[in-house]
């Protein structure tokens, strides 16, 4: 019997150190392994702007003080970048942003809150963040209407990206310019961001049903009036098209804050659609592994220095952590499978 009660405290022992370890592995994100790199997306920052400015800056903060340890070469925001298109809102904005200035190649796609909504007038936005902010960079290669959607370029560890940013609900004319930019860069890997893409099919009729409904590519749109596109209109008549793009970030939907899907593109590729809308202070690190042909990705809140834990709306720390296959060709050629 000593033998087996030996046995049981050690075995619990045991459990209780694995959990312990688990835990704290959790709760900190280490630093990049040498050959990987990170895109880095910042969601809907308007509450930060509207009220709570000290996490808008300790998140900008964070990536500059991190660009070396976390192999940072892009940021990209999903839009919603204030509350209310209002200049105070607009002067935290910029003060935040500033801090990237010349530092690491960022984008913004505009939200709906970036904007009046109705005619899609985003002139505010434009006064703040103009084409003529980042033309001196190389890494800015084209935009649409004065920054309103634009192009960026980078490269990381032997491989060439694109990344779009597309206004919520870009209009027809919008979306010609992307794929023409698409097609233009199709030697490159293609990244998308826009705001409003993930989250109830359909326009929720009750306030249970933004958490509650169905959800997927939406079909209903918010901005430009007519002239507006859904987001599925903006898979179908723009981005299905384009054997290079492999990933999709949006935001727009804090209530339903973080999802993701794999989904075929109309020449076989895999694209990953991944949404992520947090308003108490997390930030998405996606993380390449090139060796791996592996995305890790993982959601930090720099101003509590510590991994997404789960949140009230999406409680499983999975859904805010978590792995995208991606061929990048380097595991192959070292004879290693994809994982």
């Amino acid at each position: 019997m000593p033998s087996i009660r030996k046995t049981l405290v050690l075995a619990a022992l045991a459990t209780a150190l694995w959990a312990a370890f688990g835990a704290r592995s959790r709760a900190e994100l280490g630093p990049a392994p040498e050959g990987s790199f990170s895109l880095i997306v910042l969601p809907d920052t308007q509450t930060y702007a509207a009220r709570k400015p000290e996490i808008f800056h300790a998140e900008t903060q964070w990536i500059v003080d991190n660009l070396q340890r976390q192999r940072i070469r892009f940021v990209s925001h999903v839009g919603d970048i204030v509350d209310q298109n209002v200049r105070p809102q607009w002067d935290v904005a910029r003060a935040a942003m500033d801090r990237l200035h010349g530092k690491v190649p960022y984008g913004f796609s505009v939200g709906n809150h970036d904007m009046i909504t109705k005619t899609g007038d985003s002139s505010l936005f434009q006064e703040y963040f103009p084409a003529s902010r980042f033309e001196p960079f190389d890494w800015y290669v084209g935009q649409f209407g004065n920054n309103r959607n634009s192009v960026q370029v980078f490269s990381a560890e032997g491989l060439d990206f694109v990344i779009v940013h597309l206004e919520c609900n870009a209009p027809d004319d919008a979306l010609a310019w992307a794929n023409g930019v698409l097609a233009a860069h199709s030697d490159r890997r293609a990244i998308v961001t826009t705001h409003m893409y993930l989250g109830p099919l359909e326009q929720p009729k009750t306030s249970r049903g933004w958490y509650d409904d169905p959800k997927g590519r939406m079909r209903w749109k918010k901005c430009h009036g007519a002239r507006g596109n859904t987001p599925e209109q903006m898979w179908q008549k723009c981005f299905a098209k384009h054997a290079n793009l492999f990933l999709i970030c949006c935001g727009d939907q804090s209530r339903t804050q973080a999802m993701r899907r794999a989904v075929r593109g109309e020449n076989g590729n895999t694209v990953h659609e991944v949404l992520s809308d947090y308003h108490e202070g997390s930030l998405r690190v996606y993380r390449f592994l090139p060796d791996a042909d592996r995305i890790e990705a993982w959601t930090y809140r720099p101003h509590e220095g510590q991994l997404c834990p789960g949140t009230d709306i999406v409680p499983d720390p999975d859904e805010h952590h978590f792995k995208l296959p991606y061929e990048m060709g380097r595991g192959r050629r070292q004879g290693r499978a994809p994982q």
